[in-house]
Parts: structure tokens; C-alpha cells; sequence
């Protein structure tokens, strides 16, 4: 995430791969094991490639709102997102997570958000991680995600997975690994309604 802690500070410090890596030498000097993995939204292309690297580590997987694309094109919310996202001259965190809230959040809850960014050259991270969605067969992690599903096609263990209905970057993408995890079969995956 984008907390209060120091963040590369320019765009092109951020890339799928360096990401997988700094959390794969994570995983490995702590040597955790019998993971048990909850991840959304990055935390799952991220943490999905760590399953691939890494599958004896992990017990079970939570997977909400998030994929693990393949260079096969994207949902009309994300690309509405993508654009977005390079094109709004202020980038406005904290208005943008409130409007993927069903509920409004209060001003104080809007700065809370805001925090980790005194101005708009803390938000480099933020801009660039929809750039890195491999969504095109030309995008970078294609070949990666790609080796990662074959993996995860493979997976037995314990596979639940979290979705919400609201979602318009990834509603019914439960549906992919529901279809190829073996680990998903049989669990009593959800549905959240009336949840963005």
C-alpha cells in the first residue's frame, strides 16, 4: 500500500516484476510458511505470483476482488479507471477511494486517505500501478502470469474466494479461478452485494 512510510519517489521505480521481487525476498528472509493468503486488488497480482514461486509455503488462499491478468484485455471500468488515473491533472486519493465506498465517508476519513500524500509527487505510485496491468499481449508480466496460472491451475489446497457484485474493474472474476483452481472446488465462496 501507499502509507506514511518513504516510497520511491518516481514513476518508474514502480514495476510488476520489482514488486513480486521486493515481496518474494520478504516472504523468503522471514521463511514464512503455512501462509494462509488474503489478497485484493494488487495484493492479489502480487500475491498470486508469490503462490506460483513459492506454493509450499502457503495452506490456503482468500482471493477478493482482484485477478491475475494475462495480456487479454480489461473491463470497461478498468479502463475508465486506467485513463483516469493518467489523466486527471490533482489525483485525488482519498475522493477516489470514497467513491468506491457504498457508504460516504466522513471528511475526516477523506483526509485519513490523503495523509500519505503531502502533494502530488508522493502519488507516483498510485498512478502508475493501473499503467502496469498486463491487459495487452505487449505489457510487461504477460509471460510471468502466464507461467503463474499454470501453477495455480495446479494449486489443491483450500481456495475461497471473496467478490463483491459492486465492483467495476472486477465483478464476476471469481469466476477464473472458481473455473481453474483446483483448491476452489467444493468451497463455499461468496458473493458480497451492496459492497463496492
Amino acid at each position: 500500500g501507499f502509507g506514511k512510510s518513504d516510497k520511491p519517489a518516481m514513476r518508474t521505480d514502480y514495476t510488476f516484476e520489482r514488486h513480486v521481487a521486493w515481496m518474494s525476498d520478504w516472504l523468503t528472509q522471514l521463511d514464512l510458511v503455512n501462509i494462509t493468503l488474503f489478497c485484493q486488488d494488487w495484493g492479489g497480482l502480487i500475491g498470486l505470483r508469490l503462490v506460483a514461486a513459492f506454493p509450499d509455503r502457503f495452506a490456503r488462499l482468500v482471493i477478493g476482488n482482484t485477478g491475475l491478468p494475462v495480456g487479454t484485455g480489461s473491463s470497461a471500468g478498468f479502463d475508465q479507471w486506467l485513463a483516469f488515473s493518467q489523466n486527471v491533472p490533482q489525483f485525488p486519493v482519498g475522493a477516489i477511494v470514497n467513491m468506491g465506498t457504498k457508504r460516504e465517508l466522513t471528511s475526516a476519513g477523506i483526509s485519513a486517505y490523503d495523509a500519505p500524500f503531502p502533494d502530488e509527487s508522493y502519488k507516483e505510485g498510485a498512478r502508475q500501478f493501473p499503467t502496469l496491468v498486463p491487459i495487452t499481449p505487449e505489457h510487461a508480466s504477460v509471460a510471468e502470469n502466464l507461467a503463474a496460472w499454470k501453477v495455480l491451475e495446479a494449486f489443491e489446497k483450500p481456495v475461497l474466494t471473496c467478490f463483491s457484485d459492486g465492483d467495476p474493474v472486477s465483478a464476476s472474476g471469481e469466476k477464473a479461478f472458481i473455473n481453474r483452481v483446483p483448491g476452489a472446488r467444493g468451497q463455499p465462496h461468496r458473493i458480497i452485494t451492496e459492497a463496492g
